[in-house]
């Protein structure tokens, strides 16, 4: 990793690091409930050739493949790509920057990147670098989350952190949680960018997240994150329980027998190179 590299980017890498083998157990539920409509909106056919950017475990990269297309898949995280790697040993993954790609120009028919903009200092740039390495036609798609007003399990838990949390914790500066959460404005970047604006999808769907307990929620967050672990662990340990009992109070309506199932949303944008 380059030791010149800004704050968030530090951040963020030396977090994945730290957490990327409590992901799969932690996330994946939630995360990968998502990439169906992910790779049909960037319209991944049998044949064509996708690449996943901010890979992670590879989950997009895996699905893309076991319907037909080439895949390959990218993640600044030596973690995560090692665990790429030995979950789907055929498929190439590599380390890298989703803000500078290291791909030739035009070699891919799709791309796509799952809950991977948040993470980046410079998202503008990974969307530039996309639209580079894809194909005059080619589909770029990427997944934001929804903000409180529209994902009930976001709205229990940031009203949780907003009752009880010390808001002054120092964290490096980083790209807003729920950007690009506005089609309009969504789209004139992306057009900016040299995207075609009037292909743009845009698309708020939700799932549900069955986790086996409302404790499990928040320990996932302290545990298996980055930016709100951070905030989490600096909070004093009344605090944290504080935090705790109220997110487990406010999922209690969402208990179905012996699972938690939980309302997420987020957005699903997708756009053509012009």
């Amino acid at each position: 990793m380059d030791p010149d590299l800004d704050s968030f980017s530090r951040f963020e890498y030396d977090g994945w690091e730290r957490v990327a083998d409590k992901y799969d157990s932690a996330w994946s539920g939630l995360t990968r409930l998502f990439i169906p409509q992910l790779l049909e909106a960037v319209r991944v056919f049998p044949g064509s050739r996708l690449l996943d950017v901010a890979c992670g475990p590879g989950y997009v990269a895996e699905v893309a493949q076991a319907s037909g297309a080439t895949a390959s898949g990218i993640d600044f995280s030596l973690e995560m790509i090692r665990l790429a790697r030995s979950r789907n040993p055929s498929i190439e993954f590599r380390t890298g920057d989703a803000q500078n790609l290291d791909f030739e120009d035009r070699s891919f028919d799709a791309g796509a990147m799952n809950f991977g903009v948040l993470h980046l200092a410079r998202p503008e740039a990974a969307f530039a670098e996309a639209r580079r390495v894809l194909r005059p036609g080619g589909r770029f798609g990427f997944t934001v989350w929804a903000s409180p007003e529209h994902s009930a399990g976001i709205r229990i838990f940031e009203r949780a952190i907003r009752t009880h949390a010390d808001p002054a914790v120092e964290l490096p500066s980083g790209p807003d949680y729920f950007g690009f959460g506005d089609a309009g404005a969504c789209g004139k970047t992306l057009a900016r960018l040299g995207f075609d604006p009037a292909s743009l999808d845009f698309r708020t769907v939700t799932v549900d997240w069955e986790v086996p307990s409302a404790a499990f929620v928040f320990e996932a967050e302290r545990d298996a994150g980055v930016r709100t672990a951070a905030l989490l662990k600096a909070q004093k340990p009344e605090i944290q329980k504080a935090i705790q009992v109220q997110l487990e109070a406010e999922l209690r309506p969402f208990v179905c027998g012996k699972v938690v199932r939980i309302p997420y949303a987020a957005h699903v944008i997708a756009i053509r190179v012009s």
